[in-house]
This record gives C-alpha cells, structure tokens and sequence, in this order.
C-alpha cells in the first residue's frame, strides 16, 4: 500500500514538473544558425477568438492520449465534459487505475490547470497547468 502511495506521489511530481516548463511565448520565423546548417523556427499558428469547447475537447483527448495512453476503444478511461462557467471550461479524466484527473480550462488563453484525485486514498492535489493550444498543434 505505502509503495502505490509513492507512486502515485511520484507521477503527480512529475506532472507537476511538466506542467512547470509550459511557456505561452510567441515564436517567430526567424532563421536560427546550427553550425554549417541553417535551420527556420516555424511560427506556431496565432490563436484567434475564444476556445470552442470542443476545441478544448480535442486538445484534452490529445494530452491524455500523449500521457495517460487514453483512447476512446478504452473501456476502463474517459474524458468527460462538466458543469463550466462563463470563464472555463471543465473536463474529468479518468485513467485506467481510478484516478481523475479534472482540467479547468481559461476560455480566453486555453490554459488548463489539472487538479488530480486519487478517491481511494483520499488525495487531492494541483498537478500543473498545460496550455491546450499545444495539443490542439500537434
């Protein structure tokens, strides 16, 4: 039991370390020199108006499927789509062990704080923010 606790303590830092390299800087079209090789940053697409919900969907689907390996065959995980206000979006995803995750994600920035549970431990803790624009890229 203590070992799945350090586990779980484990992935959620991990998460927390990820979520802390996250940066909403623009890129430019700027050629970069490499040595010898010339190498052109491509700009990432500029997001205009506001995040559709599924738009947020999709760039939710595409973060769990990237670090969870969620897909929609599976039948022990799911995405599914809550009660929002007018600033967020809210989605629950829960992974094959029984943990959720919940995204609460800013309308206007796509940027999604996660709040993990782990109902059968009685745990709850933040997990880091991801920015669903990079997922909605890929």
């Amino acid at each position: 039991m203590k070992t799945i606790f350090y586990l779980i303590a484990i992935i959620a830092l991990c998460l927390l370390m990820v979520g802390c390299n996250n940066t909403n800087e623009e890129v430019k079209n700027e050629p970069v020199s490499s040595g010898n090789a010339e190498v052109t940053v491509v700009e990432a697409p500029v997001e205009s108006g506001e995040l559709t919900e599924d738009m947020a969907y999709e760039g939710i689907k595409k973060y769990c499927n990237e670090t969870y390996g969620y897909t929609e065959a599976s039948s022990s995980m799911y995405i599914e789509i809550g009660d929002g206000t007018d600033d967020e979006y809210q989605m629950r995803f829960r992974s094959y062990t029984g943990a959720y995750v919940y995204f609460y994600i800013d309308k206007s920035t796509g940027v999604a704080r996660m709040v993990e549970t782990v109902p059968d431990l009685n745990v709850e803790e933040e997990a880091g923010t991801i920015n669903v624009y990079d997922y909605l890229n890929k």
